[in-house]
């Protein structure tokens, strides 16, 4: 009986180990609000890259509001049932990753499109827990009308402890309801790190190791990505897997403003992914 313990408490020494070397996240929670309902289909893969990394780095407590389809306002370049298959998809992008990888039983993925109030007060309640010693990290990986909408909604006296991670300007400047300037007026900190596109948008086959792998957890990353880039709305994403909006999150669990991967890459990815995998 005294083995069996020892060997049970050995592997989970490992597996800690593990998790705690790919951890180095700063003091505080996340947020995620992402698109995915937009002409631009990349969300399908970064949301499940983004959900798959704060598994794998013992993270997944500490995301605590997720809400995706911000995108408010349909713009002409998309239908209204190529829409709604979006959002269908992005809800599936979320929950199915989060049940294969585990770790996200308490947290409820939210549509901000069809369940606007219930995500702006998910959101703004996240704001007003925040402190100077537990800021909130947004990442914004869509258009920043939720996010406005929350920080008005807000405690004023708790804007200070927000923190909002962007890596493009196609996603500041896209609000209908707020601007970025508008966003940066409420007094929160502007961490902005360099176009996650450069290396982790990039041609489908360098993903072959996802697809091919014997675990389904990775396959289904592989899977997701796959379908983005089957999308029939754009033509860019033909050839290529996108986890673009994923690089803020390798920036955040790598330790975001002390030292994180500004431009993460597809390698980087892979290696906290299949540690977690092969050696749990």
């Amino acid at each position: 009986m005294k083995r069996i313990t020892l060997l049970f408490l050995s592997l989970f020494f490992v597996q800690f180990l593990c998790i705690a070397q790919n951890n180095k996240a700063p003091k505080g929670r996340l947020a995620i609000v992402a698109d995915g309902n937009s002409p631009d289909p990349d969300d399908l893969g970064g949301t499940a890259v983004s959900i798959a990394l704060l598994r794998a780095t013992g993270l997944e407590d500490r995301l605590v509001h997720y809400s995706h389809s911000c995108d408010l306002v349909r713009v002409k370049k998309i239908s209204e049932a190529a829409e709604r298959e979006r959002h269908a998809l992005m809800q599936s992008s979320c929950e199915v990753t989060a049940r294969r990888w585990g770790g996200f039983e308490s947290l409820k993925f939210l549509d901000a499109k069809w369940k606007l109030e219930e995500t702006i007060f998910d959101l703004k309640n996240a704001i007003n827990a925040s402190s100077k010693n537990d800021p909130l990290w947004i990442v914004e990986a869509g258009e920043p009308d939720i996010i406005g909408f929350a920080l008005a909604a807000a405690d004023p006296q708790k804007r200070q402890f927000v923190k909002v991670i962007t890596h493009h300007p196609a996603n500041d400047d896209a609000g209908d309801f707020y601007t970025w300037q508008q966003i940066l007026d409420f007094g929160i900190e502007e961490v902005r790190i360099p176009d996650q596109n450069t290396f982790l948008k990039v041609p489908i086959e360098q993903f072959d190791w996802a697809r091919d792998h014997k675990d389904p957890r990775v396959q289904w990353l592989w899977l997701i990505g796959k379908v983005a880039e089957l999308d029939d709305v754009v033509k860019f994403q033909k050839g290529r897997y996108d986890c673009s909006d994923a690089g803020m999150i390798l920036y955040w669990v790598t330790g975001a403003t002390s030292g994180g991967l500004e431009l993460g890459k597809v390698d980087d990815v892979k290696k906290i992914l299949l540690n977690f995998i092969e050696k749990i």
